[in-house]
């Protein structure tokens, strides 16, 4: 077969051919894709968690059972799953076990840049870095060999730029043979890690670490690539196609297995130059393994940045600085001058934005939390003060409700994200008697990775009939009594009932209800219109900041085809002048 597919159609298309049965994860970019091409392969079950925890847990848990597994997440998701990785590089695996996490040099879509190579390094288990869809698809099959084999769980590494670029690939669908399904694994030695059990354990990560550094210096995915220029670089992933296209007639060290990092190799390979080049996104893993090993003649950070994504312009930048390559005077990616701004915003119609136009004109101090409601940070709302990661906003919030009992506390938080870790410190708040409120954005789905369903959207991965959590029930069996249930779209008596509570000397809980306005299918009514005679120019419509609301010759308008007919604008208007009708005209 011959398709044109992203790497993260590759990676699920690798698990597929390794044959893998069990697929668990919880979205977020640049990994999200790779679970919703996994589910059209019935042989695999698959499935969202309600956060990396647990679904790593649950794709462990399935490995030991004796099946195949996988677990998909972004960096910041290893973070959450970090407790169980850890633990399960002590207890092995039974089959295959791989840990799919895709790093975000740039922050497309995240809160930092962290570098899973570290994080493989402290948990001492391999990790593998394909170059593009082709590697991503044959370095997926490999891994789960791998992890049996070895008896470790395994990350594969790709990153935005892998995940997402798509490449014509020459690959079959037949499922590779010598794979079946293990039997149950009962070892109580092996898997439950009391310390005594834990110790012997240690001893067997370490035994199996000297067998994973001999493989390393062995294995055709670190290779050695002779070119006719005097010139020695060291890369690995996506770092290794600009080099490669930039200067083909170097010599590379390819990186593909880099930890255990292949001392040996690199010393064979380095003893040939002068100067040894790395070139590698974010941290300088390789470097370090390198000069740590008494490599002294390479350098990587002098030429090349530790912050944000690599192109063919920066890895050419460095080569120059480096004194291996004229840089041309014209960029191969330029962007043209005098564009206008366009920031990110919520969407026309989103039903986050009467909210933060209520927290806003209230004045209260925001906690925020991730999802595309963070935009409420953003001017003209700028309605939240702090967002720091998954579930912060309500712990963080009770922290400075505590610390600060004369200033007005709100946190927001949406249904996904309090699933994923807010209601542990939702509970803590409670058991402390904080007052102050909490407003879940419940829209029902996990609107800003692109519209996954969660717990309480009523539906699976595959779009079939799911039970539903009810977050009232939910929250009202934490034993909090001040629960209550809004639809944003009403105004008024949202704006009501938010202003009593925070006015209200105990912790109380608001839900707003309003489904995204893009999921499962676009939201649109019958649009708004300004009738420019009735418009004073006050600019309050153009404050709640919709995307819909023009502005030109003192008076506003609106654009028909972006308008959803969510009433916002008409609701703020002191005028009436925002009226619902067919045309602007």
């Amino acid at each position: 077969m011959r398709k044109i597919i992203s790497g993260n159609e590759a990676i699920a298309i690798g698990a597929y051919r390794a044959n893998a049965s069990f697929a668990s994860g919880y979205p977020g970019t640049p990994s999200s894709e790779i679970l919703e091409y996994t589910k059209t392969f019935e042989d695999i079950k698959v499935q969202w968690a309600s956060n990396e925890k647990s679904a790593f847990e649950q794709a462990l848990g399935s490995s030991i059972a004796g099946r195949r597994s996988f677990v998909t997440m972004k960096h910041v998701g290893l973070n959450v799953a970090a407790d169980s990785l850890m633990s399960s590089s002590y207890t092995g695996v039974n089959a295959g076990f791989v840990v799919v996490v895709a790093d975000d040099p740039g922050m497309h879509s995240s809160q930092n840049e962290q570098d899973t190579r570290l994080f493989a390094k402290f948990a001492q288990v391999p990790i593998l870095e394909p170059s593009d869809a082709k590697e991503a698809m044959g370095f997926m099959q490999y891994a789960f060999s791998l992890s049996e084999e070895y008896d470790t769980p395994v990350i594969l590494r790709s990153t935005t730029r892998v995940s997402h670029t798509q490449e014509l690939v020459y690959f079959d669908m037949h499922k590779l043979g010598g794979t079946e399904d293990k039997l149950l694994a009962k070892n109580i030695s092996k898997y439950v890690l009391v310390p005594k059990n834990a110790l012997l354990r240690h001893k067997k990560l370490l035994e199996r670490n000297t067998k994973l550094q001999k493989l390393t210096n062995e294995i055709p995915l670190n290779r050695i690539e002779q070119g006719s220029l005097n010139v020695g670089i060291i890369t690995s992933g996506v770092s290794y196609l600009y080099a490669k296209e930039l200067l083909p007639e170097a010599n590379f060290l390819k990186i593909g297995l880099s930890w255990p990092f292949p001392i040996d190799l690199a010393k064979e390979f380095a003893k040939n130059f002068e100067k040894v080049i790395v070139i590698e996104e974010l941290e300088p893993y390789i470097e370090e393994q390198l000069k740590i090993a008494g490599i002294n003649n390479v350098e990587g950070k002098k030429f090349f940045p530790q912050d944000g994504e690599f192109n063919l312009d920066i890895v050419e930048e460095g080569l120059a600085k480096a004194s291996v390559l004229e840089k041309r005077h014209k960029k191969y990616f330029e962007v043209p001058k005098n564009l206008p701004e366009r920031p990110p915003v919520l969407c026309p119609g989103c039903p986050h934005r009467p909210i933060f136009d209520i927290l806003h004109s209230l004045k209260v101090y925001v906690t925020g939390d991730i999802g595309c409601y963070t935009l409420g940070a953003a001017p003209p709302l700028s309605s939240i003060h702090t967002t720091v990661c998954m579930g912060a906003s309500i712990s963080m919030g009770y922290g400075i409700a505590k610390a600060s009992q004369n200033h007005k506390i709100v946190s927001v938080i949406g249904d996904s994200t309090f699933l994923h870790t807010g209601i542990q410190p939702l509970i803590d708040a409670y058991v402390n008697n904080v007052a102050y409120t909490v407003i879940i954005l419940d829209n029902s789905i996990t609107a800003m990775t692109g519209g996954q369903p969660d717990a309480v959207s009523g539906f699976n991965i595959k779009n079939e009939p799911a039970p539903k959590v009810d977050l009232e029930n939910l929250v009202r069996s934490i034993g909090i009594k001040r629960v209550f249930k809004v639809d944003q779209y009403n105004y008024k008596k949202t704006k009501e009932i938010i202003e009593q509570e925070i006015n209200t000397k105990e912790l109380s809980v608001i839900i707003a209800t309003r489904p995204c306005v893009l999921a499962p299918i676009k939201i649109k009514e019958t649009p708004y219109f300004v009738i420019a005679d009735k418009c004073i120019d006050c600019k309050r419509c153009l404050r709640i900041g919709c995307p819909a609301i023009g502005y030109k010759e003192s008076k506003a308008y609106i654009i028909e085809d972006l308008c959803t007919g969510c009433a916002l604008c008409a609701e703020v208007c002191p005028t009436l002048a925002i009226v619902k009708g067919e045309s602007n005209e």
